[in-house]
């Protein structure tokens, strides 16, 4: 059972670790330097970290966990916006479901095709069920202050953005992750000692420039 082992959880750490520091700092330099559709950009860095822990630890659940790190270094660095959180979580959840359907770790040669297949489905999911919610459930009056207008540039126009750009990534992510996995073997205490220096990396970023 993965959870068992403490170098696992400090992978997932660190993977959820690096994308809170992308949402929190990275999201703050896009917004300052006025990138349009940031939001784009960080659900993609998003879909790429999470294909690189799954291809370290290609286990039911992990993805789950480095969402719920994510979220839990956002709340820690930034205001507490709990829609954001929600919906980090929500991109980590979808994840792991999608890669613990098609990503099944027997079925490594045949697992790789099906990497791109993840990344457009987790992008149009995750967009989907996040602005159902915060349309038809919370009622967010900055979801449905203009209608339905928000809701559907949410899905169709960013969702499509963010599946584009994954349909490489992901495969990219998920080949790095299997190379960090075979490094981390041959060298497991410097890949320790190297993942737990990143991942106080990334806290320190969110505390000095967020």
């Amino acid at each position: 059972m993965w959870t068992k082992n403490p170098k696992n959880w400090l992978w997932l750490f660190l993977f959820g670790s690096l994308w809170g520091a992308v949402e929190v700092v990275g999201g703050e330099a896009l917004y300052r330097a006025g990138v349009p559709s940031s939001s784009v950009w960080l659900a993609a860095a998003a879909l790429f970290l999470l294909a690189v822990g799954r291809g370290v630890l290609n286990r039911p659940g992990t993805s789950a966990v480095v969402g719920a790190v994510a979220a839990l270094y956002k709340l820690a660095n930034a205001a507490p916006f709990f829609c954001h959180l929600l919906g980090i979580f929500m991109v980590g959840l979808v994840f792991d479901v999608l890669a613990s359907l098609l990503l099944v770790e027997k079925e490594k040669r045949r697992a790789w095709w099906r990497a791109p297949l993840v990344g457009a489905l987790g992008a149009y999911t995750s967009n989907a069920l996040f602005a159902v919610l915060m349309t038809f459930v919370v009622r967010y009056r900055y979801w449905i202050g203009d209608g339905l207008r928000k809701f559907s540039r949410h899905i169709v126009l960013a969702g499509s953005l963010v599946a584009l750009v994954s349909l490489f990534l992901v495969p990219l992510g998920l080949r790095l992750g299997a190379g960090g996995e075979a490094l981390s073997m041959k060298r497991p205490r410097w890949a320790a000692t190297g993942a737990a220096a990143l991942a106080c990396a990334a806290w320190a970023a969110g505390r000095l420039f967020a």
